[in-house]
This record gives C-alpha cells, structure tokens and sequence, in this order.
C-alpha cells in the first residue's frame, strides 16, 4: 500500500504565489491545501491536521504573527513562515512566536520545497527514534517523548525547534556546536543558511529556561552546554 502524502497548507493572499507554491509542492509529492485567509487558515488547521504549514506574513485579516500565536496554543505543526520584507525584526517576530523557520519572499520555490522537506524529517524521523529518551542536566529535564520540558517541579513551554535545540545541544554536553551545524542538525539544513535562526531561539530558551539554562556562549564559534551545578545545592557561580 503506498503511503499518504502529507498534506501541507499553504497560507498565501497572493493567488499567483499560492498557486505557484502549490504546483512545486505538488510535484514534489504533498497534498496541498490553500487559504488566502487568517481565519480560513485557522479553520483548515484544525480540521486538515496539516504535517506543515507555509504561513505568509502579510495577511488581509489576521496576520501571519497572530495565526501563528493562535496555532501554538495547542498544536506543535511546523510552520514555515513567508515575509516579503527583508528585515530582521519581521524574522525574529515569526520565530519568537513559535514559527520554526522562514523564507524572504522572493524566494526560489526549490529552496522552499528543500526546507519543507527538512522539517519534515526531522519532525517524524527524529521523534520517533527518541520516543523513550529522557536527558536530565541538574535541575532541568527534557523528555523527548513528552515534548516536555521540566526546572524541577514546573513545566516550561518551548517552541517546537526551541525544543529541538535544546536537546541538540544537551544531547552533545561537552562539546562546542557551530552555528552552522546547529542549523543542519536542528534545521536539517546541508547549506549555509542564515545563522541568526540559531541565536534568536537560543535567546528565547535562555529568557524561557531563566537560571536552568545551560547554554553558553563561545564567542566567535557557536555555543555549548555548562557543566551541571548541583540541583540540590544554591552553589554560587564561579
């Protein structure tokens, strides 16, 4: 029996993009759903169950920030966010609200499809490996299973590539990671992407984890998890 495609949504106002985004996608294998909408969006979400959203930026009712804020209050879908302004601060709002990456318009509908097929792999492939594993770092435990993120006794909601970072760096305590190879481990990109992606959501888990995070930063090199302080002891730092 051949195996269901996944359905990707497509988000776009723009009909000539919408259509232009669907034929590559379907070509490339996926069920694709449109909406020129916020509330269309919103309304296809819940009830296609999506493996992916391409969510624009740029919307006639809700924009794309606030649908993206509205899907997160209770599904982890990967969204792949489309912005027509080449400004960072459009990027980093979009990924601060839970989008897991994003493309600036105009954008190669190769490198679109590529992207799509990354998150998705690591989004199936991964999870399923790790479905039993648990990593514990002092008073943090992240249980990939779960999803769950735990400081002690209180639970801390991450963004689904938050988590994903999390882990990766966790799962490699000890070393120094890239930029570049947090954006292919985590990302699942093989080229050079943009590697502000990696420290906008390494801001978010130090804001969201507060003195549980573990992350530091080497300068000029990338970042590496601290030694774990004793979770039973108010140890001063060094």
């Amino acid at each position: 029996m051949a195996a269901v495609a996944p359905t990707i949504l497509v988000v776009e106002d723009e009909a000539s993009i919408a259509s232009f985004v669907a034929l590559y996608l379907k070509n490339a294998g996926y069920t694709v759903r449109t909406a020129s909408s916020g509330h269309d969006a919103l309304g296809l979400a819940a009830a296609e169950q999506p493996a992916l959203i391409v969510l624009d930026l740029m919307l006639p009712d809700l924009d794309g920030i606030e649908v993206c804020k509205r899907i997160r209050q209770d599904s982890d879908v990967p969204i792949l966010m489309l912005t027509a302004r080449d400004e960072d601060v459009d990027k980093i709002i979009g990924l601060e609200v839970g989008a897991d990456d994003y493309l600036t318009k105009p954008f190669n509908p190769r490198e679109l499809v590529a992207r799509v097929k990354s998150v998705l792999r690591r989004t199936t492939t991964d999870r399923k490996e790790l479905e039993s594993a648990v990593l514990r770092h002092g008073d943090l435990v992240v249980d990939a299973g779960r999803r769950e993120v735990k400081v002690g006794e209180q639970e801390i909601q991450l963004a689904p590539k938050e988590f994903d970072l999390l882990w990766e760096l966790l799962d490699h305590r000890g070393l120094v990671l890239t930029r570049d190879q947090l954006l292919e481990r985590v990302w699942g990109y093989t080229f050079a992407g943009d590697t502000r992606t990696v420290d906008v959501h390494v801001r978010q888990l130090r804001r969201k984890l507060g003195d549980a995070s573990p992350i530091v930063t080497v300068w000029g090199v990338g970042y590496k998890v601290a030694p774990a302080r004793d979770a039973h002891k108010d140890a001063a730092p060094a």
